[in-house]
């Protein structure tokens, strides 16, 4: 009598044989064995997808993901650097080299070859350029000639001449070559101003900030027009942003998305406030974009409080110089990846995220508002990932519709 052990050996033989008769047919009839995981064989085997490699990646089926760059371009940035670009990014904003003080330092005399050379960096990597900025109403932002006439004052149809002049010069300029434009940067006011006290303002009235709006749609059709400013997501600030929505829709300014800076500071980030600024946004039919996103890693508001009290004791502090301690990169962390969660809730109608400035080392919160190393972004000093950037990269994606937009 055939003992069972015998009976179970030749089960499995004869089964393997079937089922290696079975991967053979496939492999010829998909012309190689190379290919055998195509038809029967594939349907033997788990199939598992690829992690993505990459934020451009990522996201790519829910929102841009963009970065600030400056200076000379390509020789501003070294080889890594440069790789870590077209790796991760599909967009770029021009930190600094599109600005009114830039392209216009003298009357009537523009200088494009900074921004041109970023133009072409982008379009040599394949990337999308968001234009940044038409308008920044800051004096000190604006070129002095802007304010003058000769030995007197600037009058408010001058100023608004000169502004028709240096968007339409710029926005046709670049007509074709940028997705988007911040036509109007930071103009909504901080303490009890409803809009930031300047020059702008006082010569031309809230009207300005319309008027810019038209002339970069007449310049541009096709650009998606911005406007764009920071901590409007505070309770105190965001009835001021949506003061000014309205106003515009009233005027008839063709806004079609909202600036969200996103300068954030460790440990002092209410998402819900974040979160319930989009949905408002959102609730007006406009367009959503994070364009200067990072977390202070050391923190600035003391800065400010008391009237700069803490000044003399703020410019000695530089607690992070020697490294970022790991309860603070992992911090840092969390609270990116809860940021990433809402705009993955509302990637119907954000269109963007970009970072301000490419890693840690390249932050303008090292400087700003006094020197001290800072750990603000994804990336180190090496240009390598962080705790933060594995973080985002591990949430799980989400079904939400990606926002139909131009861009």
């Amino acid at each position: 009598m055939e003992s069972k052990s015998s009976r179970n050996r030749e089960w499995l033989l004869a089964n393997l044989f079937v089922l290696t008769l079975l991967i053979l047919m496939a492999s010829r009839t998909s012309g190689s064995a190379e290919n055998s995981t195509n038809g029967i064989a594939r349907t033997l085997l788990p199939e598992t997808k690829a992690m993505p490699s990459s934020l451009r990646e990522k996201f790519a089926k829910q929102f841009l993901m963009g970065v600030a760059l400056d200076g000379e371009l390509p020789g501003n940035y070294n080889a890594a650097e440069h790789q870590l670009i077209k790796t991760e990014f599909n967009a770029v904003t021009p930190a600094n080299v599109m600005k009114m003080v830039e392209l216009q330092s003298v009357e009537g005399r523009f200088d494009f070859r900074r921004a041109d050379a970023l133009v072409r960096y982008a379009a040599a990597n394949g990337q999308k350029v968001c234009g940044h900025t038409l308008v920044w109403p800051k004096d000190e932002r604006t070129p002095e000639w802007f304010f003058k006439d000769g030995d007197k004052p600037a009058g408010r149809e001058l100023l608004l001449r000169r502004m028709r002049t240096h968007i339409e010069t710029v926005a046709k300029h670049f007509r074709g070559k940028v997705i988007s434009w911040d036509v109007v940067n930071e103009s909504i006011g901080d303490g009890t101003n409803y809009l930031r006290p300047s020059k702008w303002l006082e010569i031309a009235g809230p009207e300005f900030i319309a008027e810019a709006f038209k002339i970069a749609r007449a310049a541009d059709p096709d650009a998606m027009l911005v406007l764009n400013d920071y901590d409007f997501h505070w309770p105190a600030k965001r009835p001021r942003l949506l003061r000014l929505l309205d106003y515009l829709r009233e005027q008839n300014a063709p806004v079609d998305c909202v600036g969200m800076q996103g300068h954030f500071e460790l440990d002092k980030i209410n998402f819900q406030d974040v979160e319930e600024t989009i949905v408002e946004i959102k609730k007006r039919g406009l367009k959503v974009a994070i364009t200067e996103l990072d977390i202070d890693a050391v923190g600035r508001s003391k800065w400010w409080q008391e009237d700069g009290k803490y000044r003399d004791e703020l410019s000695k502090f530089d607690p992070y110089a020697p490294a970022c301690p790991p309860d603070v990169l992992a911090r840092q962390a969390e609270q990116f990846a809860k940021l990433f969660e809402i705009f993955q809730r509302h990637s119907d109608c954000i269109v963007r995220v970009s970072f301000w400035d490419l890693h840690d080392g390249k932050s303008w919160l090292n400087t700003f508002p006094w020197t001290r190393v800072n750990h603000p972004t994804f990336f180190n000093r090496e240009a390598k990932p962080k705790p933060a950037y594995d973080a985002v990269m591990a949430l799980p994606m989400k079904t939400a519709t990606p926002s139909k937009s131009s861009l």
